[in-house]
């Protein structure tokens, strides 16, 4: 199965520009790797909020400066980038949801692959990354 990702040189300018980052599945365990590219994107000068049902709003204070919050429709700030890490199956609501608030970027993490939901976020104007990791393409296009 061929993803149909934007070519490097636009992958390089979205890691290059840095944004307001909504990581969804965000943990607060320092071994996740979802807390790990939270913390590179903040070292590389994206403001970084977690999303994440299952924590309190001030999980991830001390770690990203920033409120948890329960969904992408609960933050009040704009949102350049929504950054996918949960299973497949949950990628369809967060594509919505991502449609929804007016993000610009799709950024579904290293197995995390749902074809028609990132057509639709496509179709709605977003750029989608499927099945990719910012660490990975930081060490492979800089």
């Amino acid at each position: 199965m061929e993803i149909p990702n934007p070519p490097d040189s636009e992958i390089r300018a979205l890691l290059s520009n840095p944004t307001t980052v909504a990581v969804v599945g965000c943990s607060d365990n320092p071994a996740r790797d979802s807390l790990k590219i939270a913390l590179l994107l903040k070292s590389h000068g994206f403001r970084v909020i977690p999303v994440n049902p299952m924590l309190g709003a001030d999980a991830l204070a001390d770690a990203l400066g920033e409120r948890c919050y329960p969904d992408l429709k609960s933050i009040p700030d704009k949102i350049g980038m929504v950054d996918v890490f949960r299973r497949s199956e949950h990628v369809a609501e967060v594509a919505d949801h991502a449609i929804a608030i007016g993000a610009r970027v799709l950024w579904c993490q290293l197995g995390v692959i749902d074809l028609a939901a990132a057509e639709r976020a496509r179709k709605a104007g977003l750029t989608v990354v499927m099945d990719r990791c910012p660490a990975i393409e930081y060490a492979r296009l800089f």
